[in-house]
């Protein structure tokens, strides 16, 4: 994998909407967004007055838009932070976890329901009604009930970045966000691509099981969710 390839990252909205999944991007040369009942992210070209500019024309009434960006956003008039916050990018495969107690199952369009009342719990991070779209979501159920997920969202080049990594609280602690996120990256590394994910810079333990599953903390990344003043 080059410099350049690797360089991907540094803007992963961007390179996403610019490469593997420019077939979803809304907008223009100078702002990109995913439709907005798959995820908010955005990300322009720059951080001009033009682009904050043709930005705003992707957004109406209360939409977000979340940046992720290598450094801190200057917000121009005209938009309101709503969430300033940052992140770390870690890259790697997680290792193998196998369960004894519990089955590991795709998910698709009949158990968005289910996956929605599970990230509402739980608070990974955006999901809405057709993240699921954005690649396999894999789950885990107990009692007819979806109790534990994780998927694939952004992919920027060959790289693909998991998500909704979850868990219902009564299920904690079986090792079910290991094992699902191992699921996940062998079949991101079975297409040849490389798998990543996003975490906020406070969530201190998750980091921790991160690495203690092999993976390597690339970068810290500035996440801004944007509405329209």
């Amino acid at each position: 994998m080059s410099d350049s390839d690797v360089a991907l990252l540094d803007r992963p909205i961007w390179s996403a909407l610019t490469t593997s999944h420019r077939h979803l991007a809304e907008g223009g040369p100078q702002a990109l967004r995913y439709p907005v009942d798959m995820t908010p992210f955005a990300d322009m070209v720059d951080m001009s007055p033009a682009s904050f500019a043709a930005l705003g024309e992707l957004m109406s009434g209360s939409q977000v838009a979340a940046l992720f960006t290598p450094e801190p956003v200057d917000v121009p008039a005209g938009f309101k932070v709503v969430l300033a916050e940052t992140g770390e990018q870690m890259v790697g495969s997680p290792a193998d976890s196998p369960l004894r107690d519990a089955e590991i199952v795709t998910l698709g369009a009949a158990d968005v329901p289910a996956m929605m009342a599970l990230t509402e719990l739980t608070k990974p991070g955006p999901f809405a009604a057709r993240t699921h779209q954005l690649g396999t979501f894999l789950g885990i159920r107990a009692g007819g009930e979806l109790v534990a997920m994780t998927g694939e969202r952004m992919k920027p080049g060959k790289f693909v970045e998991m998500t909704a990594v979850c868990v219902h609280p009564d299920y904690r602690g079986r090792g079910y966000a290991q094992a699902l996120l191992a699921a996940v990256a062998r079949r991101i590394e079975a297409r040849g691509e490389i798998p990543f994910l996003h975490v906020f810079s406070h969530n201190a333990s998750a980091i921790a099981l991160y690495e203690r599953q092999g993976m390597t903390n690339r970068r810290r990344l500035y996440v801004t969710a944007l509405m329209k003043a």
